[in-house]
């Protein structure tokens, strides 16, 4: 993805290098690594492992640090709306880039709690790792 560098393997915890100060507009999916398993599709519940991490800023949250990937149902709302329609379509076994805009993330309003302010672009690295 412009101005986003992704170093590490799939199922690992990855580091991201941001080469500039200003995020897109737009929300940005890119496939770092294609998985073969299966389409996730709306309503699909999937486990996936994830590194989240304000532009240019501070990792708020991530799972493998933890040592459990989150389980959940997708394209319904349950998330948020960046990973809702940017993991959607995408196989088993595939690692996505997504750089979410406020609008389809928490909006102005943020998680202070976090340290993610109203109107931060966030940015995750999501292994999909299975389909319930």
């Amino acid at each position: 993805m412009e101005n986003i560098t992704v170093t590490g393997d799939f199922g690992r915890k990855p580091v991201l290098t941001f080469d500039s100060t200003e995020p897109s507009p737009e929300l940005l999916v890119e496939v770092l690594h294609e998985g073969e398993g299966q389409v996730v599709e709306a309503g699909d519940e999937i486990h996936c492992h994830y590194l989240g991490q304000v532009w240019n800023g501070k990792v708020f949250d991530n799972s493998y640090d933890r040592g459990g990937a989150l389980t959940f149902q997708i394209g319904v709302g349950m998330v948020i709306r960046g990973w809702d329609e940017g993991l959607v379509g995408h196989r088993v076994g595939s690692r996505v880039l997504l750089s979410i805009p406020s609008e389809y993330g928490y909006g102005q309003r943020g998680v202070p709690q976090a340290g993610i302010r109203g109107g931060d672009t966030l940015v995750f690295v999501t292994d999909i790792l299975g389909v319930a």
